[in-house]
């Protein structure tokens, strides 16, 4: 995915010598702190195969609970980027299209990685190498904490540990122990779903998690069906109507369309993503507002 200006810009590797070898070392989680109800009308919109499971309760002070997302194809070895890209844009692409925040966690054959995106701000990221040197600016964790609503004494401290030498941590030790932080908001990954495990056996653990979902794209109209089902049935209610909505599903069209098109051009599917899921929102908030008019339930 190209990089955002001022955006989390992954450290520049080489690639595997085979895919092979990318396909051993390289896998990828996405972490949703949303209920998996909500995370999976939008996480179809990614445009790829994906397992959604159920991973925490509720946290201590009643924060929304966790989802995590596993790819069930590897699409770092097709279009020649690398995972953390891909990741990178996925998350950004969810983000754009909730209100919840996302975190991507990413591995390959020589680093390993976290990013957090919530809605337009930039993205925050933070890399190890493969023995566990740090490669990141310690400020990016401060941000993590404050988006993610983690204590800013304890927690900080505990992320601040994954950021000083220590050899005998490698890099998937260091995502482990960023789980551990995220255990106390209420994270529960499901036994198996580990950082450093290989792809594919992500998703045949995934697969067997019980209250999985499979989502795959199935077109633009489902897209938007799905759009309207989630919000006549969620708890949020009825979109509101009028002109002013009218104009912003408008501007999401606008915004997303050209997104969209050059995600396709440029085989990015970071940006693709993300132009879809706006055109979607805007398409659906369209097509609600005029089945509203339609049933008679004009308001002015």
């Amino acid at each position: 995915m190209a990089d955002p200006p001022g955006g989390y810009r992954p450290t520049p590797h080489a690639a595997p010598s085979d895919a092979t070898d990318a396909e051993r070392a390289a896998g990828a989680l996405l972490l949703c702190r949303a209920e998996p109800e909500e995370v999976a009308h939008t996480a179809r919109l990614l445009r790829g195969p994906l397992t959604l499971c159920p991973a925490g309760e509720p946290g201590p002070g009643g924060e929304a609970r966790w989802s995590v997302l596993v790819p069930r194809d590897k699409p770092w070895l097709h279009g020649g980027e690398p995972v953390d890209r891909v990741l990178t844009g996925w998350a950004t692409a969810l983000a754009v299209g909730a209100s919840w925040p996302v975190l991507a966690l990413w591995w390959d054959h020589e680093r390993a990685g976290l990013v957090l995106c919530s809605g337009f701000r930039r993205p925050v990221g933070y890399e190890w190498a493969a023995d566990g040197t740090p490669l990141g600016e310690e400020e990016a964790l401060r941000t993590f904490v404050l988006r993610l609503g983690l204590d800013p004494v304890l927690d900080l401290q505990e992320l601040g540990s994954l950021t000083r030498q220590d050899p005998e941590s490698d890099a998937r030790g260091r995502l482990r122990g960023v789980l551990a932080v995220l255990a106390r908001a209420g994270l529960r990954l499901p036994a198996g779903l580990l950082p450093g495990e290989p792809a594919d056996r992500l998703r045949s653990v995934a697969a067997v998690v019980p209250g999985n979902r499979s989502l795959s794209w199935s077109g633009w109209r489902e897209a938007v069906r799905d759009e309207i089902d989630a919000v006549e049935h969620g708890v949020l209610g009825p979109w509101p109507r009028g002109p002013g909505a009218r104009f912003l599903a408008g501007a999401q069209c606008a915004v997303g369309l050209p997104l969209l098109a050059y995600g396709l051009r440029r085989r990015d599917r970071g940006w693709g993503c993300a132009g879809t899921l706006l055109v979607a929102h805007g398409l659906s908030a369209l097509a609600y507002d005029r089945m509203r008019a339609a049933r008679g339930w004009e308001t002015g």
